[in-house]
């Protein structure tokens, strides 16, 4: 006789939302030293969640920032074992007075439950625990054979997650990766991950002069670092919306007919878009739409050009120093210290007369992608079809998630991304908040998945 979990999630959803408040009241914001102690906190409620669930072998690992908590159920003889990845770090809360309710007393409003980290990720790691709670307490077994890892400074790029992994690949091999850290398209339109965007980003200073100078007694006779700074950087892109950077694309994976056929399947209105962002046009690589742009597509962006006088009023002066800092959004296969060299040389390369340039490389990370047809994620499209009554469509993701191409690659498994959010609910913003109904039905869910595999 098969077990109702509509049900059963139905009779016990009053208890697990007050559990959720719960956790979602420990301020766990892994950025701020201040909140140490609550993150081991939140360490410590999770860790105690995972015994009541059921689950063996629950240890907290000590780190050199935040703990990293494991635990595993592994008495399925003969079937997938599936390990489910999370965190249970926030973002900060800043600005704090655009908070309608404080972010650490969760309330709900309008089928809403609003908290820093409602959504990103405690709820939607939450229901993972609870899936397997439910399972193990309706059938006093489990379908397949369940591992988890969860971290506490994923917000701040899992500094120590990685080198965990290269230590303890034995211990949490499996054959796929379950991860519930991503969105749904709309309302009732689930989604699948297929891609995440890698990363690299730069600092660049340029220099004139040995000082400011007045631009009355030197104008027009030496150079001026804005000047130079702004034609270096508009040499970074042709006039087609391509990054003019020789060796930026190599390794770049070029989209599939059936990848192209996913993404216009999502119908995206870019003309609302333009409407909701008042603009007049949308920008971007010539023959490619919006979301094959921003998913599947690398970019290079400026997101900070300054230099000279920024005061109220006018200076007639002519600036010794420009700066820029520019990220990068890479897509499979594209090396980011490859991409970071090819920038430098170009950079060199393009430099007005007159100027010198430092250029600071910073952040790094590869890109993910996997084939949509796999079976692991064919069987999470058919578990979201059975839930939500349509099939989940296979998506890339814009953003990047370092952690995924590293756990992917380390334990050579799929990165199953089930993503239960949605886009408006405010994940690193005043007001984050989880919608109830994808709370219920991320339940049912997930169990289902776990039955199909």
């Amino acid at each position: 006789m098969s077990v109702d979990y509509k049900a059963y999630f139905a009779e016990h959803r009053e208890t697990h939302l007050n559990e959720l408040k719960e956790w979602l009241s420990i301020p766990s914001i892994s950025a701020l030293s201040e909140h140490k102690g609550d993150v081991a906190k939140a360490a410590e409620w999770l860790a105690g969640k995972l015994t009541e669930a059921g689950l063996e072998h629950v240890e907290i690992h000590q780190t050199d920032g935040h703990p990293i908590i494991t635990a595993d159920y592994l008495h399925a003889e003969g079937k997938p074992t599936l390990l489910i990845y999370g965190h249970y770090d926030v973002q900060p809360v800043d600005p704090l007075h655009l908070w309608e309710t404080p972010p650490f007393e969760p309330a709900i409003r309008n089928g809403k439950l609003y908290a820093r980290g409602a959504t990103d990720d405690k709820g939607q790691l939450f229901l993972h625990v609870k899936a397997v709670e439910a399972i193990l307490k309706q059938e006093k077994e489990l379908p397949v054979n369940i591992k988890f890892c969860i971290e506490g400074e994923e917000e701040v790029s899992s500094p120590n997650l990685p080198l965990y992994l290269d230590n303890n690949k034995d211990k949490l091999a499996a054959d796929a990766i379950l991860i519930s850290d991503t969105s749904l398209l709309a309302p009732g339109k689930p989604a699948i991950s297929t891609g995440l965007r890698g990363l690299c980003s730069l600092e660049l200073s340029l220099e004139t002069a040995n000082t400011d100078l007045h631009s009355g007694t030197y104008g027009g006779g030496v150079p001026n670092a804005l000047h130079a700074m702004v034609s270096l950087l508009a040499s970074l892109h042709d006039e087609q919306g391509r990054v003019a950077v020789d060796g930026f694309y190599d390794g770049v994976l070029e989209l599939s007919p059936e990848m192209r056929e996913e993404f216009a399947k999502q119908e995206f209105d870019e003309e609302k878009l333009k409407k909701d962002l008042g603009l007049d046009s949308l920008y971007g690589e010539e023959g490619f739409s919006f979301v094959e742009r921003v998913g599947a597509r690398p970019t290079l962006e400026l997101n900070g050009v300054y230099g000279g006088f920024q005061g109220e009023g006018s200076k007639t002066v002519i600036p010794r120093e420009a700066h820029a800092k520019i990220t990068c959004r890479l897509v499979a296969n594209q090396d980011p210290q490859a991409v970071l060299d090819a920038i430098e040389k170009h950079l060199h390369a393009h430099t007005p007369v007159g100027a010198k340039i430092t250029f600071k490389p910073k952040e790094k990370a590869f890109a993910f992608n996997i084939d949509p047809t796999h079976p692991m994620l064919q069987k999470a499209a058919d578990a979201f079809e059975n839930v939500y009554g349509t099939r989940a469509l296979f998506t890339k993701d814009g953003g990047s998630i370092p952690i995924v191409e590293k756990l992917s690659s380390t334990l050579n498994a799929p990165a199953v991304m089930m993503g239960f959010g949605l886009p408006d609910e405010n994940l690193h913003a005043p007001n984050e908040h989880f919608n109830l109904e994808n709370f219920d039905k991320g339940l049912l869910t997930i169990v289902e998945y776990m039955k199909l595999v």
